[in-house]
């Protein structure tokens, strides 16, 4: 019997140490600051905690567990001050392996730069961080005994699902017992801290400069000097808006330096659409907005030039005043007469017939809902106006999300007698209605119902025949054998009878397209 020799991989000898020096010092070039790791390749030596695992830096990711690098004899040591002597970085308490403090410290820092939009800066995200099973940035890596790492929380919940594979490979787990990756879990934590650190120091940057901007526009700057004036003014504020707009966290700077008393003080009667369109865009940004900041900026002399900037400004202007007007409503000692003008109506109907701004249209709509809702007169003013065959035109050609705001000013304009009869004698009423039936959600197809029931019991006669050409009968069948809910299949119901009565029983079957069914 010939016994064949097994050809076994070049493993490289791990030599230790001396005490006192890393062993990053004396790798060769190829084994970046750490020990060789048993596959050839390099391993990422150690941060303080060292003596669990060491990571190899090669793709397959694979742990290689500090209990085998004690057995070589291999365990290394730094220096006496506890400092990476290639220079790591000094990740404090945010980024040391401190045991569980990490993890959750490490998902704060992760929670605030995504809330700052800050999550990676300018690089990506390394893919090694990533998980592949959530595709998150992981905050507790371990690894299988495949060498894929995984979030901890991740893969706990795939083996408790009763898997005994792993995930990305789908190979079968000789051992379900997943190992922490610390290495890993600090260069995460390393990387993360490098970006939360420039985060911080640049939000320090942009709050320094936005209090000295506030300050120089109210003349506290340290040297005392008067108050900007003229262009210089406007520069300021253009240049506040933009740290406002771009950087969220300098709202809260300019609020802590009375930056909206300020900005307040700055709309007035005399006020240029050049000041008052950068100062309105600073108030929408996210600056926090007091009571006495409402009650300031709802004087009758703030509020016209609001509107005299709705009517002339530019479009993002527009958007920005009919925003502001819109989160003044929703102080409770807003007055409702204040949004009873036709000019501000005027501005925002215009605003909502630019097609080509979905932003506008959008928050056009939205102020216009809430002053039906609010002010009850202001319906009879908005009907004057032609809102409401303006409304009924849009309607095919509104965005999804933009649709059901429509609607719902319709049905409140259709409460007063001048909206019924509006919705009846215009002419694309029933069509644009029918076409909205069962398209774009349940609530959509109600109010539409409403708009068609009110226009057919006004004139059936002439109404429901319209109705049922327009291909209402087909639709109405449609909704009552569909899952909607039941006053809805009610509305329909009612709304079908009223039709069957003002036609004979020949032409609905022909109308709704029912022959064939029949026969």
């Amino acid at each position: 019997m010939v016994m064949m020799a097994i050809s076994r991989p070049m493993i490289r000898p791990i030599i230790p140490s001396p005490p006192g020096q890393c062993a990053g010092k004396r790798a060769s070039p190829s084994v970046r600051n750490g020990w060789p790791c048993a596959c050839g390749g390099g391993a990422a030596c150690c941060l303080p905690g060292c003596g669990s695992e060491v990571v190899c830096l090669r793709r397959h990711n694979a742990a290689v567990p500090g209990a085998a690098l004690r057995r070589a004899g291999a365990r290394h040591r730094h220096g006496a001050q506890g400092r990476h002597p290639r220079g790591a970085p000094e990740l404090g308490d945010a980024a040391a392996g401190d045991g569980g403090k990490q993890p959750v410290e490490l998902r704060k820092m992760m929670d605030e730069l995504d809330g700052a939009g800050e999550g990676g800066g300018d690089e990506a995200v390394p893919a090694v961080f990533i998980c592949p099973i959530s595709l998150e940035p992981m905050v507790d890596p371990v690894t299988l005994c495949t060498g894929q790492t995984y979030e901890s929380a991740n893969i706990s919940r795939w083996l408790a699902l009763g898997h005994r594979t792993c995930p990305t490979t789908m190979q079968e787990l000789w051992d379900v017992t997943p190992i922490p990756n610390t290495t890993l879990r600090q260069l995460i934590g390393a990387w993360f801290f490098r970006r939360y650190t420039r985060f911080k120091k640049r939000s320090a940057d942009f709050h320094g400069r936005a209090a000295e901007l506030v300050h120089g526009l109210r003349g506290t700057a340290v040297p005392k000097r008067q108050p900007l004036k003229g262009q210089s003014r406007v520069a300021a504020l253009r240049e506040l808006r933009s740290l406002a707009t771009t950087h969220q966290s300098v709202t809260k700077a300019i609020a802590e330096a009375s930056g909206v008393a300020l900005l307040t003080s700055l709309l007035g009667p005399f006020t240029s659409h050049a000041v008052g369109s950068e100062a309105v865009a600073i108030l929408v940004s996210g600056v926090p907005l007091d009571a006495d900041a409402k009650a300031a900026l709802m004087q009758p002399a703030k509020v016209s030039l609001l509107v005299d900037m709705l009517n002339e400004g530019a479009v993002d202007t527009k958007i920005n005043c009919v925003r502001l007007i819109r989160i003044l409503m929703d102080e409770n000692d807003f007055r409702p007469e204040t949004v009873a003008s036709l000019s501000l109506l005027v501005g925002v109907m215009r605003l909502i017939r630019d097609k080509r701004h979905t932003d506008g249209v959008a928050a056009g709509l939205e102020l216009l809902s809430s002053i039906c809702a609010a002010h009850r007169p202001a319906r009879c003013l908005i009907v004057s106006i032609g809102a409401v065959p303006q409304l009924v035109e849009l309607l095919p050609e509104l965005p999804t999300e933009c649709v059901e705001a429509a609607l719902d000013i319709l049905d409140a304009l259709a409460a007063v007698p001048e909206g019924r009869i509006a919705l009846k004698d215009c002419p694309r009423t029933i069509p644009n209605a029918v076409r909205l039936l069962m398209r774009v959600s349940e609530a959509c197809t109600h109010r539409a119902l409403s708009m068609l029931w009110v226009v057919c019991r006004m004139a059936p006669e002439e109404s429901a025949p319209a109705a049922l050409d327009a291909g209402l009968g087909a639709k109405l069948l449609l909704v009552i054998q569909s899952g909607c809910g039941p006053e809805l299949k009610q509305q329909a119901s009612e709304l079908l009878k009223l039709c069957t009565l003002n036609c004979t029983s020949t032409v609905f079957i022909s109308k709704c397209k029912l022959t064939k069914t029949i026969q």
